[in-house]
């Protein structure tokens, strides 16, 4: 699909989520640009629910990461399971040791 600035701003309205250019700009960007955006930040501060505005404009299904240490493309691509990975991210909270070796996994 292809939006002005303007109206992808005008879309988020419509899913009632308000947001700066700082946000706005990347997203159309991405779009614009057909590249992937990495959004980051602390938890609760909004990040999933960009992603879920963006899906609802575009019409296309969500499909959520949940990145941590130690991720790799064979398990974010080929053992995609946001349940398993809530699961390991809490077991590896406990962790004492986090000196990871690289041939380790």
């Amino acid at each position: 699909m292809n939006f002005t600035l303007e109206q992808l701003s005008e879309q988020f309205k419509q899913e009632n989520y308000i947001c700066g250019e700082d946000i706005l700009v990347p997203v159309y960007l991405a779009l614009k640009l057909k590249k992937p955006l990495l959004v980051a930040g602390a938890p609760g501060v909004g990040k999933t629910e960009i992603a879920k505005v963006l899906s609802n404009v575009l019409k296309t299904e969500l499909i959520r990461l949940q990145c941590y240490e130690g991720l790799d493309e064979n398990k974010a691509l080929y053992e995609w399971n946001y349940q398993k990975q809530l699961l390991y991210i809490q077991a590896e909270k406990g962790r004492q040791d986090r000196t990871v070796d690289i041939f380790s996994r």
